[in-house]
């Protein structure tokens, strides 16, 4: 009742107190529906029947307005959050959506195989399917708090975000009483692996690995990195910790290519194949730098807020190597015991140099992987070479010489 509900749909514009659209950059699909007359403006969704299928919440830091700036965490519960708003008629949309779900991939099928996984008929089948809980969040940014976060003042955060977008929400520099923002950006999916309810009992095992979007080896399988293998090592391991009775966990952001776009990955891509010398694991953060003028700008201090709305406090087993996503997490409270690596056999030959940079430059090692003693070290470390050829039949047939490993070696 103190805070009200988000609203931000294009039917009531006296009673909007957000910036922006609901479904950010897909409210530019839907005008195209609307002037392609594919979809009457006036269609109120029908939302009797989709209401959460799990139990998340609520938990204290819901309501700690520095736990959780990013998305509304009562996006999901609208209709128990904000009844009164909707009985005298606002127009309220889900931000969250919770439902369930058997998931197959190829990797769980070998592990079942391999014997390093086991079906248990509950959390895995014989057939590889697995069967989770998941959540997809759509960010609302409350901007006092996004600008906390960053240490600047929210008029400078305002003044930003309406100059990098070419003055597209002029409402960031006239409507200072407007506090919500719904950016333009993706969002993120989280997937469940054992009961939901258990995840803030800490004396439950809870495994976790927070991944961000890389389509080329999520999708595709590209092995310049190591995204989806370590991710599918992350499911391995959510499986095995659901099947003992915890809780695994998967967050998936969609911030591709470090969060500078794919575009700018696929030129950083083509530099750090091309450049004098091939492909080294010593230039791998400079190319990113000399083509984007930065090397990440995925600000792991934003990342948190997900765990705190599904209620973790502590993280048993954290699957990730990156030193940005531990001290963001630990920085808001929530502890982490163990920090587990990607097993060396899993990372592509093309991937050593991503893997032999990191490492160097301060990701967790673990007992896998010894940090190079220095630069020169580090050019030993190298992937493919592409040459400027544009033919076919000249190109097809580049993309050898990756050699060393991880361990300078």
């Amino acid at each position: 009742e103190l805070r009200g509900p988000v609203l931000a749909t294009s039917r009531h514009n006296t009673q909007r107190n957000a910036i922006g659209a609901h479904s950010g950059g897909y409210s530019i699909y839907r005008a195209l529906a609307v002037v392609s007359k594919n979809v009457d403006e006036d269609h109120f969704p029908k939302l009797g029947m989709t209401t959460p299928v799990a139990q998340i919440g609520p938990f204290a830091a819901w309501h700690d307005p520095k736990c959780i700036v990013t998305f509304d965490p009562y996006g999901h519960a609208i209709s128990e959050g904000f009844a009164p708003w909707l009985d005298r008629g606002y127009d309220i949309r889900p931000t969250i959506a919770v439902t369930k779900a058997h998931i197959e991939l190829p990797e769980c099928r070998e592990a079942l195989r391999e014997g390093r996984l086991v079906a248990d008929g509950k959390v895995l089948m014989a057939d590889g399917q697995s069967f989770v809980t998941k959540a997809a969040i759509e960010p609302v940014w409350y901007l006092p708090g996004i600008a906390e976060r960053f240490g600047v003042s929210e008029d400078a955060l305002r003044q930003s975000i309406f100059k990098e977008t070419n003055s597209m929400y002029p409402e960031l520099i006239t409507r200072r009483d407007l506090k919500l923002f719904l950016p333009p950006i993706g969002g993120l999916t989280v997937y469940i692996w054992g009961d939901p309810e258990k995840i803030p009992d800490e004396s439950v095992e809870l495994t976790c690995r927070v991944h961000d979007e890389c389509n080329g080896s999520d999708v595709f399988g590209s092995d310049i990195c190591t995204c989806r293998p370590y991710l599918t090592h992350a499911i391995e391991e959510c499986i095995k910790t659901a099947q003992k009775g915890g809780t695994g966990i998967c967050v998936y952001f969609r911030k591709e290519g470090r969060a500078l776009g794919e575009v700018t990955k696929y030129l950083v891509y083509n530099m750090r194949k091309r450049q004098e010398g091939g492909d080294k694991a010593s230039e791998y953060f400079n190319c990113t730098k000399e083509v984007a003028g930065v090397t990440d700008t995925r600000f792991q201090v934003l990342m948190p807020d997900v765990l705190h709305w599904l209620g973790v406090t502590k993280i048993h087993r954290f699957i990730s190597m990156s030193d940005m996503k531990h001290d963001a997490i630990v920085n808001t409270g929530i502890k982490i015991e163990e920090r587990v690596e990607i097993p060396p056999d899993m990372v592509p030959k093309d991937a050593q140099v991503e893997i032999a940079a990191k490492v160097f430059a301060g990701y967790h090692a673990g007992k896998s992987y010894e940090k190079a003693a220095d630069g020169s070290t580090l050019d030993q470390v190298k992937g493919r070479e592409y040459s400027a050829t544009t033919e076919y039949v000249n190109s097809v047939e580049e993309g050898t010489g990756a050699e060393g490993t991880a361990q300078g070696q």
